[in-house]
């Protein structure tokens, strides 16, 4: 679905600050708590997810922002009809906006996980913030640029871990590693979309890394044999996409990024949590239904 308004109309505030905020990728945030506070061993309970989805959300969201205000004059060359340099919004505003939510968002998260005891879950909530920054401030011709996209959701793994038990297992850790390692490597095709194809495939070979990770540690039940099927073929068909005879590096990046749902249902499943795995589940055909109305990328 198009973001375009018709011609002569103006796009409401509200729609605005949805596309900013790429907000229909927020369920794969939200799946990445579970994943972090599976991993640890502990489900949250609803009250303690529902804290730490929103405190994510805040900061997510807060990077969007503060994307597009850092790459504002990038963009009126390459994207011209994103909100800034469309003029539907100033980039003081958007600025704001942003560090207004990331302060909000390291509050609720640090306020969360130090409720359970974890003297580091406000040094993790401010290591995470400050990941969020610095990628905006330093993406753009950094070869190390997905390195930080991937941090910041390896750090979330981190944050939700503490606000369910007091120190990152072993489990975690590694969990997060994949996962970066995934980011990583949809990052890399993300920054391909200007140019159309991707013309490095080793960076692709990451994106399976969740996979190994699953197939070292998991106990085979027969969620996670579903599962691991499931987001094999996910891959398959999102990297169809990025390499195809008429490559299409949108479709291809946006399929990815809502596969990131399947790598925590994935992740759920093989720390012992099968129906907590099919709620994270869900936040694949969540994500993609959104998607049809702000873009993902």
């Amino acid at each position: 679905m198009s973001d375009a308004p018709a011609a002569g109309v103006p796009r409401p505030r509200w729609r605005t600050y949805l596309r900013l905020g790429r907000v229909s990728n927020l369920p794969t945030i939200w799946t990445n708590v579970l994943a972090g506070a599976a991993l640890a061993g502990a489900a949250p309970r609803p009250a303690t997810a529902l804290l730490l989805c929103l405190a994510v959300s805040l900061l997510y969201t807060a990077g969007m922002f503060l994307n597009d205000a850092f790459d504002r004059e990038v963009d009126a060359r390459e994207r011209p009809e994103r909100p800034i340099p469309a003029g539907e919004i100033t980039a003081a505003e958007v600025f704001l906006a942003g560090f207004a939510m990331l302060g909000g968002g390291w509050l609720l998260l640090a306020g969360a996980a130090r409720a359970h005891g974890s003297a580091a879950a406000p040094a993790v909530a401010a290591l995470l913030a400050g990941a969020i920054v610095v990628y905006n401030l330093w993406h753009k011709g950094n070869p190390l640029g997905p390195v930080l996209m991937g941090l910041c959701r390896a750090l979330v793994y981190a944050a939700a871990a503490l606000a369910v038990v007091p120190g990152l297992a072993a489990r975690v850790v590694w969990g997060a590693a994949a996962l970066l390692a995934y980011v990583v490597g949809l990052t890399f095709a993300a920054k391909q979309e200007s140019r159309g194809r991707v013309r490095n495939l080793w960076p692709l070979l990451l994106i399976a890394a969740p996979l190994a990770y699953a197939a070292v540690v998991a106990q085979w039940s027969a969620t996670v044999v579903v599962l691991f099927a499931a987001l094999t073929a996910w891959i398959a068909l999102s990297v169809s996409a990025l390499r195809g005879p008429a490559p299409d590096l949108g479709r291809g990046v946006v399929r990815l990024i809502a596969g990131i749902a399947l790598v925590d249902a994935l992740f759920v499943a093989a720390a012992g949590f099968a129906l907590l795995a099919w709620v994270a589940a869900l936040g694949l055909p969540l994500t993609l239904a959104l998607q049809r109305y702000v873009r993902g990328t």
